[in-house]
């Protein structure tokens, strides 16, 4: 009774094996193909083609590693700092700045300065650049790496570290590193601003324009050391870092409104690409994300000292205090793997939702800080 079930399944296991083999067979052709060709060829061929191919594994080996191994990565790097040098200051004068409350720094280090510039070191020394890696450019047998599942996180963690170091630099041309809008700007600080600036991907060759180039993390480095000698400057009381409470307002809103590009950015993948663990783009927006409020963390840590008297005037440091709380909370998040399922989903997480929320909460209390500095 029970044999024709059991030839049934039989035969069914045997078709499964078959199938199995002959796709694995497909995959392998190309190699046996090749390892044939090898073989036939003369000893000096053979000498050239196997170098290659262990140039090839050699690069593959460190591109791997690089964007597996995070180097000093610590969501917690800001309680490190210790900025307790008292700043020298001098008045704030001339008519146009009469009662804007604040002070002129000279003679000290800015905080702010100096850890943009960790934070390049970061990126840039201590870690491999992804991005402008030739393997990274090449993609994965021609798909970019950001289109699939496979070694695009470290690269989207690092894009959003430099967003936040890119706002940064704007706003010390701009405001934070002269007197009044209309004075000159500090060449270190306008060096740092077009180098950090460069495109996140050129490596040391190019075809637009064809030929050589200098590197990204060439241009980052140049960044890092015109930002170092700014602040060396500073100490020297040549130049001055501007920590006025409209400057504040100012830098609190640009940076609040970065961070909303990104909220928007997480809400169209959320709500439209529903795949869950299958979304091969949901990582990149997440980690972006992540890097960005990486870079951030450290920057307003490092305000809360540069602008010291206008927090502690204005009274808003339990404030600020919940700004830093929240994006310590929102680096707490780290899944192994991103998930994008629906937010009623019951089966696949939604990680990018989650992070998405926070993202929203630092925002909204960086409008909160904003508002009480404009009253």
């Amino acid at each position: 009774m029970l044999d024709p079930i059991v030839n049934f399944f039989t035969r069914v296991f045997q078709w499964i094996g078959r199938g199995i083999g002959f796709a694995i067979g497909i995959i392998l052709w190309p190699f046996l193909w090749a390892g044939r060709w090898y073989t036939q060829r003369g000893w000096i061929l053979k000498a050239v083609v196997g170098g290659l191919l262990i140039l090839l594994v050699g690069l593959y080996g460190y591109f791997i590693w690089n964007t597996q191994v995070w180097t000093n990565f610590n969501p917690r790097y800001a309680e490190a700092y210790n900025f307790t040098q008292p700043p020298s200051t001098t008045a704030v004068t001339g008519t146009e700045d009469a009662g804007v409350e604040g002070e002129v720094k000279t003679c000290t280090n800015s905080a702010i300065v100096q850890v943009a510039a960790d934070l390049i070191d970061f990126n840039v020394n201590e870690n491999a650049w992804i991005s402008s890696m030739i393997l990274y450019k090449a993609g994965f047998f021609g798909i970019d790496w950001d289109n699939t599942p496979f070694l695009d996180n470290k690269a989207s963690f690092q894009r959003g570290v430099n967003q936040a170091i890119r706002r940064t630099s704007v706003e010390l041309v701009d405001t934070l590193g002269r007197v009044r809008g209309t004075s000159q700007i500090d060449q270190n600080l306008q060096d740092a601003r077009g180098a950090i600036t460069f495109d996140e991907e050129t490596w040391y060759f190019g075809l637009r324009p064809f030929g050589p180039k200098t590197p990204t993390p060439s241009f980052y480095r140049t960044a890092a050391t015109s930002l170092r000698a700014f602040n060396d400057r500073l100490m020297k009381c040549e130049v001055v870092f501007n920590a006025r409470a409209d400057n504040l307002v100012q830098f609190v809103d640009r940076i609040a409104s970065d961070i909303g590009s990104t909220s928007d950015m997480i809400r169209d993948r959320s709500q439209n690409y529903n795949s869950g663990w299958f979304d091969t783009r949901a990582d990149d927006r997440f980690w972006f994300a992540y890097g960005q409020l990486y870079g951030y963390y450290g920057v307003l840590t490092a305000a809360r000292h540069d602008f010291q008297q206008v927090i502690t005037t204005r009274g808003l440091g339990p404030l600020w205090a919940n700004v830093e709380s929240q994006v310590k909370a929102s680096l707490a998040i780290q899944p192994f793997i991103i998930s994008n399922g629906r937010e009623d989903g019951w089966i696949m997480p939604t990680h990018l939702t989650t992070m998405g929320f926070y993202v929203l909460r630092v925002r909204s209390n960086l409008v909160e800080v904003r508002s009480v500095l404009d009253r």
